[in-house]
C-alpha cells in the first residue's frame, strides 16, 4: 500500500496579516519532508470562497512550487475542478502539461465536479448539470494532451476551433487520471471510465471491501471503456493521522483538527448556511466538537501500534493508497512534521517491502483487461491533412484592431501593412 498527504490549507479564524503567507510555507515544508522520508503521493485541492475550510483555489501554483523543493513523491491534483465555468479545458490541459514538465512527469490528474453552494453558485453554475458538465470537459482535455491537432469541438457546454494545445506533457499521452469519489455509486463510475478512484470518504475496512471489490470488477469487465487515453486502476482512501508513542498525546495533538476537517466540510456540503466574510466556522464547530462522532479515520490517530493494525486492515483487503488528512484545523507544523517522521521510521519501512512486489502481481494481472479497456474506446478521428484551418493574422484579414499600420512581411516574404497595437486606441 502507498501513502500520500492530503491540502485543503484549512485555516480557522482568527487570522493575521501573514496567516495565509505562514500556512503555505509550512505546507511546502512539509511536503519536502515528506519527500525525503520516502512518501508517495501529495494531493493538492481546488476550492474557491470556501473560508477556513480551504484556502486553495490555485493548486497548480502549489504543487508547481512543491516540483522544485522535492525529487520523488507524486505530486496529484486531488482534484482539478473541471466543469468550463471553473477551468476550460484548453487551460486545464495546459496547466497540467506544464506541471508534469516542471516537475518531470510526476503529476497524477485528480479531477471532479464540485459539491457547494459557494462555490457553483459563485460561478454560475447549475448542480443539475454540473456531472454532464464535468464529462464534457475531462474527456476533451484528455483529447487535447492527447492530439495535434486538436481538432475542435462543438459541445453542450463548451465549444472552440481546431487549435495546438501547448505544451505536451512528461507522461504520454496524458498523467494517470483519477475521478473524486464520495460514494458507491461514483466509485463504480470511475472504474466505468477506466479512472483512479480518489474516495474522499471515511468508511470502515469492511465497507471499503465491498467498494474495492466491485471497482476492480468493473475494471476487469467490459463496462470498463476508459474516458481518457489510459487506464488507472486505482483506490485512495482518506484517514485522519496524528502519530506519537503516548496515545493521550497523539488524540490532543490530532483529534480536533480532524474533527474540523469533518466538520467544516459538513458545513460547507451539508448543512451550513454562511455569510461570506462575517461568519466564523471555527467558533461553530467549538461549540458542537465534543458531540461529533468518531469515524473510520479516527484510526489514524494514536500510537505506532495502533495506527499500524488500522492500517494493515485495508492493506488485507486491497485498498492502494491511504491519504493521510494532517493539516486541518488548528494542528501545528512541528506536530505534522513530528508524525510524519515517526510514521517513517516506525511504520513506512514494513508497508514499502511489501508494496514493490504487490505492484508488479497487480500490473501482470490486470494488463489484460487494460488492453481490452483500451480496444474498446472510441476515439475521436483526428482531422484529415486537408481539413486542418487556416488562422489568418488579424492584418491579414484587415481586422481593426485599433492601431496605426506598419510594415511587415507577409508568408512569402513580401512586404504587406498590418496594424501597429496602440493601447490607448478604442478596440474594434
Amino acid at each position: 500500500m502507498q501513502f500520500g498527504l492530503f491540502y485543503e490549507h484549512q485555516m480557522p479564524r482568527p487570522w493575521g496579516p501573514d496567516s495565509e503567507l505562514a500556512l503555505y510555507q509550512q505546507a511546502l515544508d512539509q511536503v519536502e519532508l515528506a519527500d525525503r522520508l520516502g512518501l508517495h503521493y501529495i494531493w493538492e485541492v481546488e476550492h474557491h470562497f470556501l473560508e477556513e475550510y480551504s484556502h486553495s483555489s490555485a493548486p497548480e501554483v502549489f504543487l508547481a512550487a512543491c516540483s522544485q523543493r522535492t525529487k520523488r513523491i507524486r505530486l496529484g491534483h486531488g482534484v482539478m475542478l473541471m466543469p468550463s465555468p471553473y477551468n476550460h479545458p484548453a487551460r486545464a490541459a495546459e496547466r497540467i502539461a506544464t506541471l508534469d514538465l516542471v516537475s518531470n512527469g510526476r503529476v497524477d490528474w485528480g479531477t471532479g465536479e464540485s459539491a457547494t453552494a459557494m462555490e457553483m453558485g459563485g460561478f454560475n453554475m447549475q448542480p443539475d448539470n454540473k456531472t454532464a458538465m464535468w464529462r464534457e470537459s475531462t474527456e476533451q482535455a484528455a483529447n487535447m494532451l492527447a492530439m495535434n491537432p486538436y481538432p475542435g469541438f462543438a459541445g453542450s457546454y463548451f465549444s472552440m476551433p481546431p487549435r495546438s494545445i501547448l505544451p505536451k506533457p512528461a507522461q504520454r499521452p496524458h498523467p494517470p487520471m483519477w475521478m473524486a469519489c464520495s460514494r458507491r455509486e461514483s466509485i463504480h463510475r470511475a472504474a466505468r471510465h477506466g479512472m483512479g478512484a480518489l474516495t474522499f470518504a471515511f468508511v470502515e475496512p469492511e465497507q471499503a471491501a465491498k467498494w474495492v471489490e466491485e471497482y476492480y470488477d468493473i475494471i476487469r469487465s467490459e463496462d470498463c471503456v476508459p474516458l481518457g487515453h489510459t487506464v488507472n486502476p486505482n483506490v485512495a482512501l482518506v484517514s485522519g493521522m496524528s502519530l506519537h508513542e503516548e496515545e493521550q498525546e497523539a488524540i490532543r495533538r490530532g483529534l480536533d483538527g480532524f474533527r474540523f476537517f469533518g466538520y467544516s466540510l459538513g458545513y460547507y456540503g451539508l448543512f451550513g448556511a454562511h455569510r461570506p466574510g462575517r461568519d466564523n466556522v471555527w467558533e461553530k464547530f467549538l461549540q458542537v466538537k465534543d458531540t461529533l462522532p468518531d469515524n473510520a479515520g479516527r484510526g489514524g490517530i494514536g500510537t505506532p501500534d495502533q495506527v499500524r493494525e488500522h492500517l494493515l486492515r485495508y492493506e488485507r483487503i486491497g485498498v492502494d493508497q491511504i491519504i493521510f488528512v494532517q493539516q486541518s484545523g488548528k494542528n501545528r507544523h512541528d506536530h505534522i512534521c513530528d508524525s510524519l517522521e515517526l510514521f517513517a521510521r516506525t511504520l513506512l519501512p514494513e508497508f514499502q517491502a511489501r508494496e514493490e512486489e504487490r505492484q508488479k502481481r497487480k500490473q501482470a494481472e490486470l494488463a489484460p483487461f487494460i488492453a481490452a479497456a483500451l480496444a474498446r474506446k472510441q476515439r475521436m478521428a483526428p482531422l484529415a491533412e486537408e481539413a486542418v484551418p487556416v488562422v489568418e493574422a488579424f492584418g491579414r484579414q484587415g481586422a481593426k484592431v485599433g492601431v496605426a499600420q506598419a510594415s511587415t512581411f507577409n508568408d512569402r516574404g513580401g512586404a504587406i501593412s498590418v496594424p501597429r497595437f496602440d493601447p490607448h486606441a478604442k478596440q474594434g
